[in-house]
């Protein structure tokens, strides 16, 4: 099968950049033939204002050049990840209109949400969900804190909506968890066309043993990652073990002046390999987001090498996390209750030991390369079916 798989890089590398590279290499690894059709953000920089708001409403150049690349490889599908803020909604309706199958993964809430997480002021917010208009998001600025910002990613999300990419120019959605397939069927998704298919380990990276017996921190050192949730807990706690921060982000500086060494282990942004091989000798892998997270791959990593996790009670992580069997779940935001879940997760050593195999067992059935191409298979014998 021949695939156009497209996506908008990110100026700071997340996620979703990750997931849109492993995935177009395991088609490739599978025999399909992967064409991948990209935009960068990093141009924003060196792009005038009417440019880039005229890029982010409706990318005509965009469109044009996806055409002619339909026009010449005649792919079955056209597979779309990112399209904010440079791609937009114009490619989708252009590889609709040119009779190509299009298939769409939801990483996040941007479709009706100016800021994708959902998130306001720390805490989860719906406001916006089934408005004509995201007028809450704009009034408090819910984009980077800049109404002006917050304005033009709203008339994105309009431009979209009035478009009729929604409804008309998608022919399958994927979801990354049931809890967010439910937001987007109540915001008006087509629920048919809606599939939950979460995100893959790929290659296996084999099982760890703990023996580093600390509890690790993986990922952007931002707000919505509740990292001073987790530091806070920790300093009520102060255990024998080390807590473990790997990752970089906005708050770096700041938290590394409020919790020094002598308390939390700063070890900076590390390779993949780096990082797997931290996961492996983690204890425990700490997951304190206060956002709604989508199919976060720490937590699928930490599943692929044994690892236990102890995840927010929010969103899609009490999918991920079976209390008990593959970890434990503390209520979002809550610093104190933080602190009482990880001292009974460090006290009972041999409870977090028989919880290895079980994560490694969640891991092999549900989260690996395989599991993960017959579902994507599938949904594009779908997709191509109602085209």
């Amino acid at each position: 099968m021949t695939i156009v798989t497209a996506h908008n890089w990110y100026q700071t590398p997340g996620g979703e950049d990750e997931v849109f590279r492993a995935e177009a290499a395991l088609l490739e690894e599978h025999g399909h033939r992967v064409i991948r059709f990209t935009e960068d953000s990093a141009r924003i920089p060196h792009m005038g204002r009417l440019r880039l708001a005229a890029a982010v409403l409706w990318n005509r150049a965009a469109a044009r050049r996806l055409r002619r690349l339909l026009e010449r490889e005649r792919p079955a599908v056209v597979h779309f990840h990112n399209t904010f803020p440079l791609l937009s909604a114009a490619p989708l309706r252009a590889a609709k209109r040119a009779g190509v199958a299009v298939v769409q993964t939801l990483h996040n809430f941007r479709l009706f949400c100016p800021n994708g997480l959902l998130l306001r002021s720390g805490r989860p917010c719906r406001d916006c969900l089934g408005r004509g208009f995201p007028w809450a998001g704009l009034r408090h600025a819910c984009y980077r804190g800049s109404r002006a910002a917050t304005a033009l990613a709203a008339a994105a999300v309009v431009a979209r909506r009035l478009s009729g990419t929604w409804h008309d120019g998608v022919d399958a959605y994927i979801a990354l968890s049931q809890f967010a397939r439910g937001i987007f069927v109540s915001a008006g998704v087509p629920e048919g066309k809606l599939t939950v298919k979460p995100n893959f380990i790929h290659p296996d990276p084999g099982p760890g043993d703990g023996r580093g017996g600390y509890v690790l921190y993986l990922g952007r050192l931002s707000e919505e990652k509740g990292i001073r949730v987790l530091l806070e807990a920790w300093r009520m706690l102060e255990p024998a073990a080390r807590l473990r921060i790997v990752g970089d982000g906005p708050l770096r500086d700041t938290l590394r002046e409020q919790y020094p060494e002598s308390t939390v282990e700063w070890a900076g942004r590390l390779t993949r390999e780096e990082a797997l091989e931290a996961l492996r000798q983690a204890a425990w892998l700490a997951v304190p987001s206060i956002c709604y997270e989508g199919s976060p791959l720490a937590v699928l990593e930490a599943l692929a090498v044994g690892t236990p996790v102890i995840a927010s009670d929010l969103g899609s992580l009490p999918e991920l996390v079976e209390p008990g069997r593959t970890g434990w779940l503390a209520p979002p935001g809550d610093a104190p209750a933080w602190a009482a879940v990880l001292d009974r997760a460090l006290s009972q050593r041999a409870q977090a030991a028989a919880m290895r195999p079980e994560a490694r067992r969640c891991y092999r059935s549900r989260y690996t390369g395989e599991v993960n191409h017959q579902a994507l298979l599938a949904i594009y014998r779908q997709a191509v079916t109602r085209d």
